[in-house]
């Protein structure tokens, strides 16, 4: 799928409106302005981004990121690997594990999903947030206790586009607990209608979305939880253990992280749940400008603490989320730069970094 040229030039129009909407001073002459590519309307980042963008143009900002409406992550990464012209101007939203198991698109396993390979070395420039999704399940019928209760179940889950809703739940159901499409009634819609086919009992489990940090201390539970909440259902959560999601991690040489959602994180959750997690970054191509992707970090580490107030998914945010998975290998020079000098560099030390498959 194409997002044509009018399509995104009207996008950023209708945002630099919003921003004057909002009471933004026009950006100086000087401010770099930078498209960074996100996901749908309607989306987390889009709405957090755009009143990112708002903010940067009020204080100021020698660069403005301006919100750029994509079918998703997934796409994000298609694109990346086909426009060329877009590697030393653009930021592009992703996920670790979506960047190491593009390598392996247009496999038997993949080409679902990625009908192509996308083997290129991006660089971060900081991380967004840490995305549950896809890796447990939600029911109302408790008696299903593991994933492979699933088989000859009806199982919703988000679209094939859509990497934490569609692809790696399937990757996780098919390859680690051998429920597939033909063992088993698997649906692929948007995260609305799976989540109203749940609360009609017109499907045994479906997708329930969270978002996390690095300290699990802070977490973000969309609207979509609090609607399954409102039936007043007690809701049960079907888990992985870590060696579920290591088994998931050597198939595909990829690095889902396995946590304990403390209890009483989601609704009617009484006990520690184990999740798979992925950790979400802000990318862009090794020829990316340097002092671009310096002065980019520099502004939303500036920018960050008052974001966290303003929008939901910010909320989650810590120096510890934005070099979380960072290295030397993986982080843009100019990215690096800016983490040294505010004095965060030492934090990446305390996660593993994200790491590139083999071949």
């Amino acid at each position: 799928m194409q997002v044509s040229k009018l399509v995104r030039n009207t996008t950023v129009a209708a945002l630099m409106g919003m921003a004057a909407l909002f009471g933004a001073q026009p950006a100086p002459k000087a401010a770099d302005t930078i498209p960074i590519l996100l996901c749908p309307f309607g989306c987390g980042p889009m709405a957090g981004d755009t009143i990112l963008m708002n903010q940067l143009i009020k204080s100021g900002s020698d660069v403005i990121l301006l919100p750029q409406e994509t079918p998703g992550y997934m796409y994000n990464i298609r694109e990346m690997g086909r426009s060329k012209r877009k590697w030393k101007s653009s930021i592009f939203k992703t996920e670790g594990v979506l960047i190491q198991i593009a390598y392996s698109g247009g496999s038997p396993e993949m080409k679902e999903f990625i009908p192509e390979p996308v083997k290129i070395p991006w660089k971060i420039l900081y991380g967004e947030t840490w995305w549950g999704q896809g890796k447990f399940l939600g029911t109302f019928d408790c008696s299903l206790k593991k994933m492979s209760d699933l088989k000859g179940k009806r199982i919703s889950l988000g679209l094939r586009g859509q990497s934490d809703w569609g692809v790696f739940p399937r990757l996780l159901l098919e390859h680690v607990f051998g429920v597939t499409t033909e063992n088993a009634d698997i649906r692929h819609m948007t995260p609305g209608q799976l989540t109203q086919q749940l609360i009609d009992g017109a499907t045994d489990a479906a997708i329930v979305p969270i978002g996390a940090e690095p300290n699990m201390k802070e977490f973000m539970i969309p609207g979509l939880v609090r609607q399954l909440e409102a039936t007043g259902k007690k809701m049960c959560y079907i888990g992985v253990t870590k060696d579920d999601i290591e088994a998931l991690n050597k198939k595909f040489q990829a690095t889902w992280i396995h946590v304990n959602l403390p209890p009483n994180t989601l609704p009617h959750q009484t006990e520690p749940l184990g999740i798979g997690v992925n950790r979400a970054y802000a990318v862009v191509h090794p020829t990316f400008d340097e002092e671009k992707a310096y002065k980019t970090v520099m502004a939303v580490a500036k920018i960050a603490p008052k974001m966290k107030t303003l929008h939901a998914l910010w909320r989650v945010w810590s120096p510890e989320l934005m070099t979380c998975g960072l290295s030397e290998e993986n982080t843009h020079p100019g990215a690096v730069k800016a983490y040294k000098e505010l004095g965060w560099w030492g934090q990446t030390k305390k996660c593993s970094p994200m790491t590139y498959p083999k071949g």
